[in-house]
């Protein structure tokens, strides 16, 4: 679980928030270049690690902060961001990036990983919404329609 040192003092969720969308982005950006694959594998999945570590924290932070005024705007926020992270995860590994599971195999298991600790996330976050919040939470476009309209790509 989240590190309490980093938990007991002030997070600002709405910047920790924005910093992670631009860092998805960045990820996402670095995706569609081709600089050499193998030159920004281990750089690149140290960013996932990263984004992933952080997100950890962030949903630690707001699951046990219940007194936090705009909680349920927050989490709906974090889950957004979550399931920004599992698209991540799912382009990064996908037959037409540059770092494929395909080309790079060694990633499989670095990606499951990561899949693993998001999914886990994903229900913690969704089990502390209020059950009428829940629907505002859901994307307009599934992540398995997203994915096959970016495929088309």
């Amino acid at each position: 679980m989240a590190d309490n040192k980093i938990m007991d003092k002030y997070i600002n969720l709405e910047d920790a928030i924005f910093i992670l969308n631009m860092r998805i982005r960045m990820v996402r950006d670095l995706i569609l270049l081709d600089a050499g694959p193998e030159l920004f594998l281990d750089k690149t999945l140290d960013d996932l690690e990263f984004i992933d570590s952080i997100l950890e924290i962030l949903t630690a932070s707001l699951i046990e902060n219940t007194s936090l005024c705009d909680r349920q705007g927050e989490l709906d926020k974090l889950s957004d961001l979550e399931w920004q992270f599992n698209l991540l995860l799912t382009e990064f590994s996908g037959d037409r990036s540059p770092f494929s599971a395909a080309q790079f195999p060694q990633i499989r298991g670095k990606i499951a990983v990561l899949r693993s600790s998001s999914a886990t996330r994903e229900k913690n976050i969704a089990e502390t919404i209020i059950p009428g919040e829940q629907s505002q939470m859901e994307p307009v476009v599934s992540s398995a329609e997203l994915n096959g309209l970016l495929q088309t790509f």
